[in-house]
């Protein structure tokens, strides 16, 4: 079957309707694919619409702290990197999935050198042992790494990626905002995100001292200034989603310190347009919504990161089961269970271009164990996934665009943007279509000539160190 261009080049709705019709089928399939494929439909005018509003929120975000708006977080960080600072800093990056423990060594000519340990979060420590849990890795790592502060000095510092939303108050202090990602420990949010750490490296005599907290966006913007000065923006596509770019001062109404220069600020753009009012909010996504334990939060995150995609799906093909066009009505007992049906099934189905669509059938049969599918089944269940995999590229290409358009003075050198995540790296032809649907907003010579996406790796944790160093 061919795969629909997440580019239809066009405001045209057919576009988005079309490559889902299945020849052959009943007409009431067809005509539930469609009406399925018109709510998933994130359209060129959809994009301008949503771009726009993009723009609304970010300068609200920016003058006031606006329940309504992007929150628009100033980070304290000021200093590009140039690509020639050295030294060996500890960095700790606690993401959704994994924590990483890592030695970076910088080495003054826009290369780094990388020892890490990555631990995987227990759901012990995601609901409730998570600062003990953190000092205890330090403490292996440490001790595994033979490292004790250097000559004449107490503490090993540290830069620190947190990535939950954080108010932050300073360099090396900042407020938890709220949980995401599924994480729920108690007596957390509000709290110092330093000082709780920190308090568990004193519990476990672990002698580290936290001399910066970054968001992991911020990292990623900061590995990536090491390697290209001219990188302007952080983004990661990943568990979650959010982007952090350079902004003047000057444009910082909320700032009250000097206004001189430039800093870095955090959107939390997963936040985007909880009201929903723009976006293409499905009963799909509202089945999502209502069953999270950040009820109405991060909606869009909800409808372009990797740990809600193939739940949206998963939703989506149910309802179809539900109305008993797929699989004659039936399921699977894990298919039944929330979050069974992984993002990383949906790039496989999604790459999927054999005759018989093998590899569909080896997820659906082997891995969610639902019973005997139809190459008409699988068809369907191939649609559904690429109709929810679009949307979710266009919009990430949506965002990318609106902040780059937002530095309109920008445009007319070379930009580079640092990306991490599993969905960025992973997911079938994601960096191709970025770069394709933004060039509808940004135009052909711009990103034919002077954008550059590039693959910050792992670089949550090492743009710790180098905000830590500088």
């Amino acid at each position: 079957p061919s795969v629909p261009s997440s580019m239809a080049d066009s405001d045209d709705i057919q576009a988005f309707i079309q490559p889902y019709q299945i020849p052959g089928a009943s007409d009431e399939l067809n005509e539930t694919l469609e009406c399925m494929a018109r709510g998933f439909a994130a359209t060129d005018a959809k994009l301008r619409e949503i771009i726009a509003e993009f723009h609304k929120s970010m300068k609200a975000g920016l003058a006031r702290d606006d329940p309504d708006a992007l929150p628009m977080i100033p980070t304290f960080v000021n200093r590009r990197p140039t690509g020639t600072e050295t030294g060996s800093f500890l960095a700790l990056d606690l993401g959704g999935t994994n924590l990483r423990v890592c030695r970076v060594t910088l080495n003054g000519d826009t290369t780094y050198e990388l020892a890490q340990q990555k631990f995987t979060i227990t759901q012990e420590a995601k609901s409730s042992r998570l600062w003990d849990f953190i000092a205890e890795c330090v403490g292996v790592f440490l001790e595994e790494h033979d490292l004790h502060p250097a000559q004449g000095r107490r503490m090993i510092p540290c830069g620190y990626t947190f990535s939950f939303p954080i108010f932050q108050t300073g360099i090396a202090s900042g407020n938890l905002s709220m949980w995401n990602k599924g994480f729920t420990v108690p007596n957390s949010v509000g709290r110092d995100v330093v000082n709780l750490t920190q308090s568990a490296f004193q519990r476990h005599h672990v002698p580290v001292e936290v001399v910066a907290v970054v968001n992991d966006t911020v990292g990623t913007l900061m590995t990536s200034g090491y390697s290209f000065p001219d990188t302007q923006m952080g983004i990661i596509f990943g568990t979650g989603t959010n982007a952090a770019y350079w902004e003047h001062l000057d444009n910082v109404g909320k700032w009250a310190g000097d206004r001189r220069g430039e800093m870095v600020v955090n959107l939390e753009w997963g936040a985007f347009d909880n009201a929903t009012r723009v976006l293409p909010y499905t009963m799909h996504d509202n089945k999502l919504n209502r069953k999270s334990s950040n009820h109405g939060l991060q909606v869009y995150e909800k409808m372009i990161s990797g740990l809600f995609l193939g739940e949206v799906a998963r939703n989506a093909i149910l309802y179809l089961v539900d109305m008993r066009l797929l699989f004659a009505g039936r399921s699977s007992e894990i298919l039944n269970k929330s979050y069974t049906f992984d993002t990383a099934y949906m790039s496989e189905i999604v790459a999927d271009n054999s005759s018989e669509l093998s590899t569909v059938q080896t997820v659906l049969e082997s891995t969610l164990d639902v019973p005997p599918t139809t190459l008409q089944d699988r068809q369907v269940v191939q649609h559904v996934c690429n109709m929810i995999g679009t949307r979710g590229v266009r919009l990430s290409a949506a965002a990318m665009s609106a902040v780059l358009l937002s530095r309109p003075e920008l445009l007319d050198s070379s930009v580079s943007v640092g990306i991490d995540g599993s969905m960025y790296q992973f997911y079938p032809n994601f960096e191709q279509d970025l770069y394709k649907v933004s060039r509808l907003f940004l135009g052909d010579d711009f990103v034919d000539n002077r954008l550059k996406l590039h693959l910050a790796k792992d670089g949550s944790g090492v743009g710790a160190a180098i905000v830590a160093m500088t």
